[in-house]
Formats: C-alpha cells, structure tokens, sequence
C-alpha cells in the first residue's frame, strides 16, 4: 500500500513482488494488517517498527510529565498534507505504552495537553516585534539618552548609538542563525548555544547571562525610583534623602515586582500592546513638545525650541566628570540590549525561522531610528547647562558668551562655578521639560522600566533553572528544582531578587549600567564567535535554516563586541573573560556523559 501524497524518487526503496512473506507467514493468502502510522511515516507499508516513546531513555519516570518529542508521525506530516490523508495517531499503533510520563528534563507539557493542530501562540509581530522593542525602549530613552548627548556631543552620541545598533545587528543575524537550528525551547541564550553547539559553550553563557539579566532588575528598578524620587523633589516630600529614597523605593518596588512574579502573573499580548501604546504616545509627546513655544519656566531652564546656534554649539563633545566616549558607551549601552527577547520564546511561535530574525532585526531598526530622533531633536533645542531662575537675564550692556542661551537673553555663567541643576548636563528630567504634556513622559518612564524590570525577575530564573536542570554545574543542581503547574523556578526568584537588591543598593544609574554592558557584551561575543566556531568547524549538527548570515561576520562581532569590553573597562573584561575560560574548561574536564541529565 502507497501513500498517494507520497512522493517517490530514485532514492525510494525498491517495490518487490508480494509472497507468502508479505502475508501472514502462513501462506494462507491472508495479507498481514497494515499500520497506518508505519505508512504515515515512511510513505509505503513496511516491517520496519515506528519508534515509540518506550524506546527513549528514563521512560519510567514517574515525574508527572512526558516528554514532548516530536515523532516520526509529526516529523512526517507532509505526507498528510500533501495525499489529504486522515491517518490515525501512531500511539494507536503501539500495543501496551505506557502512556504515564517520561522524566525528561525537556518535559514542558503533558502530551493530552499539547495543542494537537499544531498551533502556535504568536507570530512574528506580538511574539517579537513587540517584545524586543518594549525591552529595548526603557530607562535609558527617558532619563540618559539626553545626558549622553550633552556629554558626548551631536556627532559622538551618533556613533554611540550607532556603534550599539552594529553590536546588536550582527548578534542578531548570529542568534538567528543558531535559532533555526534546531527547536528552541525555555532558556533563552543558555538554551541557543547549548543544544546547537554543545555545554561548554552554553554552561558558560548561561551563567553570565542570567547575571547580567539579574542585575539588569536592578537597572530597571533604580531608574524608576530615580523618576519617583523627581517628583517626590518637586513636591518637596522627600523621606531621608535623594540617595536613600532612591534605595528605599527600589527595594520595595523589587519586592512588589516578587511578589507579583511569584504570584504567577502572565503578561499576555494584549498587555504588551497596551504597554507599547503608551510608550509611542510617550516618544511622539517628546517631537510635538519641541515645536511648541516654550514658556518663560521653560526657557529658564535650558529649552529654547529649535535654534541653529544651539546645534552647533552641542555638536561638539563635553566629556565632564571624568567621563570618556567609552564611559559613555558602557552607560548606554544597556538601552541596546533585549534583542533576546523574541528568542526566549522561540517555542511558541507560528514560525521561528521567519519570526526572529524578521521581527529581532526590525526591532532593532526601528528603535535605533527612534533613539537618534529624539536624541537630535532634544539637542537642537536645549542647552547643555541652565540656571532654572526666571531673573538669570542679560542685564543692559552687560556682555554674556557662555553659551548660545545668551543669544536668547539668558545669562547662566554661574554654571562655569556652581552646580547648576538643568539643562542636557544636570537634568535627567530633560524629556519632561521638552514634552508637550509631562505627565505623558512620566508614564512612559513606569511603564518602560517596571515592564522590563519585570520581564528579567523572569527570564533570569528561568535561564538560571535551565541550566541547573542539565546539572553541568552540581553545585547548582539545588536551583533546578520547579514548583507548581508552571514548574515556576522559585529558589531562582529569590536568588535573583537578592542580587537585585545588592545592586539596587548602590543606587547610582551610571555606576549599574557599565556592569550590565560588560556582561551583555560577553553573552554577545560569545554568540558570535559560537555561530563563527560551528560554521568553520562544520559541524554535523550545524544546518540552519536561516542563510542571511556569514561566518566572519559573526567573528568580526565577537572581536568587537570582546574590543569595546577592553576599552572600556580592561580589568572587569579580563575578569569576565576569566571567569568565562574557567567554566569552559570545566565543563570540558567535567562533561556530561550519556546517561547525563543534559540531553544532546
């Protein structure tokens, strides 16, 4: 018996004569019964047995779930699709499997649970688009994207953002090219590198990315509480201090942010979209408020609308503070991060192969168009230091040739002695004062930075269990364990709500953000030179689906993702790097064997 959607070739198996063999072996002219799950999957009847889940390891498990393993069947279904074939299940066809559960550490869902139309939840926009930009948009695009310009000028804070967007851009299309090699499932990095290239990449990863995701918590929180801490100034109602109210927010925020995490609190896509929506209505409140005429409150303060003068005089650097391009970079940079976003749940997706590097690459477009907009648009019209006193006028004959202000009648000299409080230099709050509705700025600020705070209290334990459950690193078996339905990693929570907490303490935005660029760009160089190490290697296992990416590329952005480390911090690079080799070279000496608990 054929499958007529079958469709033969020259490789197909010959087609013999029927005997008695191909009867029941009686020679009684009784046909041996055909099993339709041995012609769904192979295309025509033969002795060959179809695998079932009894012949895959651990198979008496008795952890509750069963792995969820594509079969032959499934693997097959072009067969179906092509004859219109209605062919039963190939269980039916196995006498007495047990259908219990399989102990897999892949195990995710119960197979009766398992959508059997095979549907996936989102495609390329909700499941990617989406979010990676709300991760990328965040507390950086509020609070420092006008302080970066301020200190590095018009002409290097477009490098800066433009050196980011090269970073993420080649990560990308490497990322893309390791998540169409194979299914990808909870994990995020960890996941990518380890089922593709094996653990030795993948342990080291893991670990420094669900790092740098745990202090990114901190990031996110610290910039929250610096834009409450804003107001709480403005309406003089302060607690102790600046610094410590800054401390005080952010540890209660995380631990409302914990509890709402451990409480099982899904995101759904409505959700993200509505997030998404505030922050466009937020970015296009920052262009309408710079063609509004600005009050005298405003002029005071630094925004003078769009002047010719001022763009000349901000196109140049004013490294203050110590400060260096580099420096700057490593504050930035964090705003680039998120590209993994789409990644982390390249499982349910409609079509990952498509999905990710479509949507990653115009997430990534899209908000680099937007970070250099709003940082030209807020630098054409704001000085770099303000006084905020109404009187601080150009008295009669009186000369002034600080800055452009004093084209405009504002003398804020008093700036070369004092600490002054406004402008690009000393406000962080510039996006509020430019906007065409404040309040508007300040919603986009929560929204940003909480969503994202709240997106990494997740990912981080999750990547972290992921790695735990392989057990490459037994110390760590501890924090494998799950709890609940969701198999929620509830020792990871609290690992990373303490390394939230320790960070948040230092409560200095600038001081957070070069340890989260380091980390980043260590996760970044090693994605990289993995997607460089397979393609050289040629490996066996390495075929992905996705062409659009070239080897030396991938190796040139390992180089520089592994250069920028360096130069901005050599001894924190050195550090990492150590750190990285000596997982490396552990996980090689200590590699797991077959009957491991990692699955290759």
């Amino acid at each position: 018996m054929e499958n007529p959607g079958f469709q033969t070739s020259k490789d197909d198996p010959p087609q013999y004569e029927e005997t008695s063999f191909c009867t029941n072996g009686f020679g009684n002219g009784e046909r041996r019964a055909i099993r339709s799950s041995v012609v769904s999957a192979f295309g025509h009847d033969t002795l060959d047995r179809v695998p079932n889940p009894d012949f895959y390891r651990n198979a008496a498990s008795i952890s509750g779930h069963r792995a969820v393993r594509p079969s032959l069947h499934e693997l097959h279904d072009v067969f179906q699709k092509n004859g219109g074939l209605n062919l039963p299940s190939p269980l039916e066809d196995s006498e007495g499997v047990d259908s219990s559960t399989l102990g897999d550490v892949e195990s995710v869902t119960p197979l009766e649970e398992k959508d059997t139309g095979g549907v996936v939840k989102f495609g390329w926009i909700k499941g990617v688009l989406v979010r990676c930009m709300l991760n990328i948009w965040g507390v950086m695009l509020f609070i420092r994207l006008s302080w970066v310009f301020g200190q590095a000028g018009i002409g290097l804070g477009i490098v800066v953002v433009l050196l980011s967007v090269v970073v993420t851009s080649v990560t990308c299309l490497s990322m893309s090219a390791i998540c169409t090699n194979g299914v990808v499932r909870g994990g995020g990095a960890y996941y990518l590198i380890s089922r593709s290239l094996g653990p030795e990449f993948g342990g080291s990863i893991g670990l420094i990315f669900a790092f740098a995701n745990a202090v990114a918590v901190a990031m996110y929180v610290v910039g929250f509480a610096e834009t409450v801490v804003e107001l709480l100034k403005d309406s003089n109602a302060l607690i102790v201090d600046p610094t410590n109210d800054i401390r005080i927010i952010g540890c209660i925020t995380v631990v409302l942010l914990m509890g709402i995490t451990v409480a099982g609190m899904e995101w759904e896509a409505k959700a993200q979209v509505a997030l998404l929506v505030i922050l466009l209505v937020a970015i296009a409140n920052v262009f309408v408020g710079t063609v509004i005429p600005s009050t005298q409150d405003k002029r005071s303060k630094g925004f003078f609308n769009y002047h010719e003068s001022i763009a000349k005089e901000n196109f140049i650097p004013d490294f203050r503070d110590g400060e260096t391009f580099f420096s700057v970079f490593a504050i930035f940079f964090p705003a680039a991060t998120g590209i993994l976003a789409g990644a982390n749940i390249s499982g349910d997706l409609r079509d990952p192969q498509e999905a990710l590097p479509k949507g990653t690459l115009l997430a990534i477009f899209i908000t680099g168009v937007t970070y250099l907009g709003i940082a030209l648009v807020v630098s054409v019209t704001v000085v770099r230091d303000a006084t905020g006193n109404r009187n601080d006028t150009i008295q009669a004959g009186a000369s002034c040739n600080f800055s452009s202000a004093c084209d405009f009648g504002y003398d804020f000299s008093i700036c070369q002695t004092t600490k002054c409080n406004y402008g690009l230099m000393n406000n962080f709050q510039v996006m509020t004062l430019v906007s065409g509705f404040g309040p508007l700025i300040t919603a986009g600020t929560f929204s940003a930075t909480l969503s994202s705070a709240l997106a990494s209290l997740v990912s981080a334990p999750k990547v972290f269990q992921a790695l735990c459950k392989d057990n490459i690193y037994k110390a760590l078996k501890f924090f494998a364990k799950g709890h609940g339905k969701n198999n929620e990693p509830i020792r990871g929570y609290i690992l990373t709500f303490l390394i939230a907490v320790a960070f948040i303490l230092i409560a200095e935005l600038n001081t957070i953000a070069p340890i989260i660029s380091n980390f980043f760009l260590a996760s970044y160089a090693l994605i990289n030179f993995s997607c460089f190490h397979a393609s050289y290697a040629k490996s066996p296992g390495w075929r992905p689906a996705y062409k659009y990416y070239n080897m030396w590329l991938s190796l040139f952005g390992a180089v520089l993702c592994c250069a920028v480390m360096f130069v901005i911090n050599w001894w924190a690079a050195l550090l990492t790097y150590g750190i990285e080799f000596f997982l490396y070279i552990y996980v090689t000496v200590k590699k797991p064997g077959k009957n491991a608990d990692y699955v290759y």
